[in-house]
């Protein structure tokens, strides 16, 4: 794959992943009004919950405090160490994995910048178990880790099994 392709693949990726994400939190916060219902149940086993995170991931760290700067700029190194890789980059899958990560990064900066917090309202649950809240920009980010990691036990292999067997 060309830079020049990579380059509109990675991008076209992340730009894809961030007006999800922004259109998403437009939607729960202006047409649900979620921060006045709290809560509700689209499926038996997903509801749209509001949470402010405020700390660094999955509520995490909530009692940061002092602002959303430590969280925004360790953000923005992050896209900007992978926004290297990316131009180095020449497997397809690695190229939508950076760019997935890259564009849910910059929809929490957005967030963190506009409100001070992350908007999360994605809360998955089945029996009597229950996943953190989250949002697109976060199963974007979890989505893309797991191209890399994909990516990479696949090279693995092939390195070590050159034949393919």
């Amino acid at each position: 794959m060309s830079r020049p392709r990579r380059l509109l693949v990675g991008g076209l990726m992340a730009v894809l992943v961030l007006i999800a994400d922004q259109a998403s939190k437009t939607y729960v916060l202006e047409s649900l009004d979620l921060q006045t219902v709290h809560s509700i149940a689209i499926l038996p086993v997903l509801n749209f919950t509001m949470v402010w995170n405020r700390g660094i991931t999955f509520g995490l760290n909530d009692h940061v405090g002092a602002s959303a700067a430590i969280p925004t700029i360790a953000a923005l190194a992050v896209v900007a160490a992978l926004l290297v890789w990316l131009w180095r980059a020449e497997r397809a899958l690695v190229v939508a994995g950076l760019g997935a990560i890259c564009g849910g990064a910059i929809g929490n900066v957005i967030d963190r910048l506009r409100f001070g917090a992350v908007v999360d309202f994605i809360h998955a649950h089945i029996f009597g178990w229950s996943w953190y809240v989250f949002n697109v920009a976060d199963a974007a980010i979890v989505c893309g880790v797991a191209a890399l990691v994909l990516d990479s036990l696949r090279t693995t292999r092939l390195a070590d099994h050159p034949s393919g067997g």
